[in-house]
């Protein structure tokens, strides 16, 4: 049964619901109770569908030959089961998406050093009011005024400001 197939994959309802925003919990708490009422219902419906009584029937419908049409034209009866054209398409896709989200995991934690680093010479510098003009171009070279390339005041673009 393809049914049977789609049960099969389960969802991990706790990692789920440490992605779902807030506003959306009430959304994520339905889905659940839907998809779990949905795979009882699953699991309550037998693997093989139960064995039709031909005799019974053939027995008890007055028309002759009623039967046996039914009974042969129910076995002619194939239903075909659809193919599964976007499973591979789907693993080829998260695996594209595991790679990319590894690549943004490794830049963010090189991001996340960087700004560590800032964040520990911000918290060491001496505080502002007992600065200097030197102690502050020391610790924040972007502020330094440059005064050979543009003596006259501001010293530095008119584009900064």
């Amino acid at each position: 049964m393809a049914g049977r197939k789609l049960a099969l994959k389960a969802i991990d309802w706790v990692a789920f619901g440490e992605i779902i925003p807030q506003n959306q919990k009430t959304v994520a708490n339905s889905l659940k109770s839907w998809n779990e009422t949905l795979t009882s219902r699953l699991a309550a419906v037998p693997e093989k569908p139960p064995a039709i009584d031909w005799a019974y029937y053939k027995a008890n419908v007055a028309k002759a030959g009623l039967v046996d049409d039914f009974e042969k034209k129910f076995n002619a009866l194939k239903i075909p089961v659809p193919e599964d054209k976007y499973t591979a398409l789907v693993d080829a896709e998260e695996k594209e998406d595991v790679k990319s989200c590894a690549e943004f995991l490794a830049v963010s934690k090189t991001r996340i050093g960087e700004y560590e680093k800032q964040l520990e010479k911000l918290r060491n510098i001496i505080p502002f009011d007992q600065m200097t003009i030197d102690d502050l171009n020391e610790a924040f070279p972007e502020t330094k005024l440059d005064k050979t390339k543009y003596p006259y005041w501001p010293h530095q673009p008119i584009e900064n400001f």
